[in-house]
């Protein structure tokens, strides 16, 4: 029986780099008829160009899990700490594109 429940145990490893995480503050999310392709972009201030940070590639069924997976975690998260803030919402009712962080600072 002990033998049975090792063969169902799955044993995930986080390396040192991977475990440090990306900072993205921008989503770009395509898909076709077999993936969805999920890009993290790095915005920063004062730099026109961005840069994609990581891509992830998952089929339809794991895009569709991860969304109700992220819609669970958020409910849970507001019980704990209250509603995440919404940003301001552009012409075609999606979020603005954060291309200016505000003031610019000199040295």
């Amino acid at each position: 029986m002990e033998e049975k429940k090792n063969q169902n145990q799955l044993n995930i490893e986080l390396n040192e780099e991977v475990a440090q995480g990306t900072y993205s503050n921008l989503a770009i999310i395509t898909h076709s008829p077999s993936e969805f392709v999920l890009d993290f972009v790095r915005i920063m201030p004062g730099v026109p160009k961005a840069q994609v940070k990581s891509r992830i590639v998952i089929t339809p069924e794991h895009a569709k899990r991860l969304m109700n997976a992220l819609k669970d975690n958020i409910v849970r998260y507001e019980s704990i700490h209250g509603p995440v803030k919404q940003t301001d919402e552009g012409p075609g009712g999606g979020p603005t594109m954060p291309m200016n962080f505000g003031p610019t600072g000199q040295a």
